[in-house]
């Protein structure tokens, strides 16, 4: 992973959108699995096409877009998660077709999650979610599946096509370096689980499949991005609310599950994606960002990425005054937001720049997007965002060196 040593590097959170012809495959595919003829070229032409349009906006760490993620429109932002399903042995679709945790409530001291449904977010603005013109967008509901059977990885030729279809991209473009998005087994494990007798037992099984694919993308020469909203998620998923000694606790077995996962891959290869959910939301109860620093910081990886950059978080970069950045370790800090449709102005993006890099050194700070872009805003959007990212660190770049 580069460093800004002469300049402020660029790059994003992942997901970008999709274009409509690969939206349109996705669908016909979703619809009909056997459905691939000339899907392959397709994926291949749409994912050399996007990192050279990535290069145009100033972006210097591309991605493929998560398009070998992609399902259909309506999970086009929701299939950084969902992707797995079709990467995983031992899973069945649940009976209801919906995955529903078993009816709790947590507990001091036995923290336990909810669902997705009970979000205290959701209860305290009952009234806005509920009305279809309040502009909060959650995502339609879909078939998950349930654990019913030992876990195993199963998508070592999906993992494959990704990599050769980036590094194609790469080449074809003159770069050098990529990253490819991987799901984290705390994020793995947020499905219904039927077969492990215990969590800890569900959430280690998660991590060893899905070390297959991070070893997989690092093999390969690329960076893998674990995405991983859980670490700061869930906290809005627990009723009633616990203690913060409490989440961190809860927090701490997919910390060291992941740790466990990433055992002996280079660290220069790893960087860590942390949000608080990418849905258009109030995020009132959203766990403030000083209290998972430190664990954050207890992950091996080579960088950190995280929220910086919408109204609910960006005050937060202060936390940065009082948390040392381990040596060798960048910083990947959101300065373009995916919250808004409002374009951020060069200037702005720069300002955000340079507060965190007065923090912890101009070298160690690679200026990214809150989150992925991909069915969050228009396409028009997005592009016009990666562009005000590219332009705003080349002016803070003017202004740092």
């Amino acid at each position: 992973m580069r460093k800004s040593t002469d300049r402020i590097l660029t790059t994003h959170a992942g997901s970008l959108p999709r274009t409509p012809e690969l939206i349109a495959a996705n669908a016909a595919r979703e619809a009909n699995p056997a459905d691939t003829e000339g899907y392959a070229e397709l994926l291949q032409a749409a994912v050399a096409d996007l990192v050279r349009r990535q290069q145009e906006a100033g972006i210097d760490i591309p991605n493929d877009g998560e398009y070998g993620h992609a399902m259909s429109a309506d999970v086009d932002y929701g299939a950084w998660w969902s992707y797995s399903f079709s990467r995983l042995g031992g899973l069945s679709v649940a009976e209801t077709g919906i995955w529903e945790m078993e009816p709790h409530r947590s507990a001091p001291g036995n923290v336990v999650l909810t669902s997705f449904g009970d979000r205290r977010d959701r209860q305290r603005f009952a009234e806005a979610y509920s009305d279809p013109s309040s502009g909060i967008t959650t995502g339609a509901q879909k078939i998950f599946p349930k654990v019913t059977g030992p876990l195993e990885y199963t998508g070592y030729d999906a993992v494959a096509g990704d990599i050769a279809n980036l590094k194609a991209g790469l080449a074809a473009a003159g770069e050098t370096e990529g990253f490819l998005a991987s799901l984290s087994p705390g994020s793995c494990s947020r499905i219904a689980n039927e077969y492990y007798a215990t969590e800890e037992e569900f959430i280690y099984a998660c991590a060893d499949a899905m070390r297959e694919e991070y070893r997989a993308i690092v093999d390969a020469g690329l960076i893998v991005q674990i995405d991983d909203p859980s670490i700061a998620e869930n906290w809005d998923q627990i009723n009633p609310e616990p203690s913060v000694a409490d989440y961190l606790k809860f927090t701490q077995i997919r910390v060291e599950a992941l740790n466990y996962a990433l055992r002996g891959l280079p660290e220069e290869q790893i960087r860590f994606h942390l949000c608080w959910g990418s849905w258009h939301g109030p995020h009132t109860t959203d766990i403030e960002f000083r209290h998972l620093a430190d664990t954050l910081l207890q992950i091996n990886a080579g960088g950190y990425s995280f929220e910086a950059g919408n109204v609910r978080h960006e005050h937060e970069w202060r936390v940065w005054a009082d948390t040392k950045l381990p040596e060798g370790k960048v910083i990947l800090p959101g300065v373009v937001s995916h919250a808004t449709n409002v374009v951020e102005h060069p200037e702005l993006v720069a300002d955000r720049i340079e507060r965190f890099a007065q923090l912890v050194g101009r070298e160690n700070v690679i200026a990214s997007t809150d989150c992925g872009l991909g069915g969050r805003v228009h396409p028009q959007i997005a592009a016009a965002k990666l562009s005000a990212l590219g332009e705003g660190a080349r002016l803070a770049s003017s202004r740092l060196w």
